[in-house]
């Protein structure tokens, strides 16, 4: 189109004949010119903002892909402690859980033998306690034998001996101090 331009504007002027100072004296040859020098001119300042915008642009991409790794390698890293944390939290639950169920078998032990034991005292109470009633029953039992014993022994005694023996109420009354003993 430019082309066309310097060739139309020189074929123009004379109808297609030859002009005394050519192509360059026509002032559609400078306009053109002074356009296209506008043209370049506006192109390098347009060129210089767009790579300029570009380059901010790119600058600012650059720096939130290095802000993202780094927040991935912090996201990493924090993941990281937490899955150690919860791997020794893990730990440590196992190792209070293995402690607690000790424990409940030491005082399962411990309740059982309290329990044995304090069957075993009540059984010994209840036995002493049996043998103190037998034993009270014995002598109970001794009691009333001496004392039916005694009336038989007196009963006798003054049948046979009659009332005269004054030693005979003596030896009677003596008789159950003996035969407690």
């Amino acid at each position: 189109m430019l082309a066309n331009l310097f060739i139309g504007s020189a074929w123009a002027a004379d109808g297609g004949a030859q002009h005394e100072g050519g192509v360059l004296s026509s002032p559609e040859t400078w306009v053109a010119v002074a356009f296209l020098l506008f043209i370049v001119l506006i192109g390098r300042i347009l060129y210089a903002k767009i790579t300029e915008m570009l380059d901010k642009r790119s600058a600012g991409i650059a720096k939130s892909l290095a802000d993202a790794e780094k927040l991935r390698a912090e996201a990493l890293n924090a993941k990281a402690d937490a899955e150690k944390t919860l791997a020794q939290a893990t730990a440590e639950a196992e190792a209070i859980l293995s402690q607690a169920r000790e424990e409940v078998r030491r005082m399962q032990a411990r309740a059982a033998q309290s329990l044995e034991n304090a069957i075993a005292l009540r059984e010994q109470q209840a036995l002493d306690r049996i043998a103190q009633s037998e034993a009270a029953a014995a002598k109970q039992v001794r009691d009333a034998a001496v004392d039916i014993a005694l009336t038989a022994t007196r009963s006798l005694l003054r049948e046979k001996v009659g009332s005269d023996g004054a030693g005979v109420e003596e030896s009677i009354a003596e008789l159950p101090r003996r035969l407690q003993h």
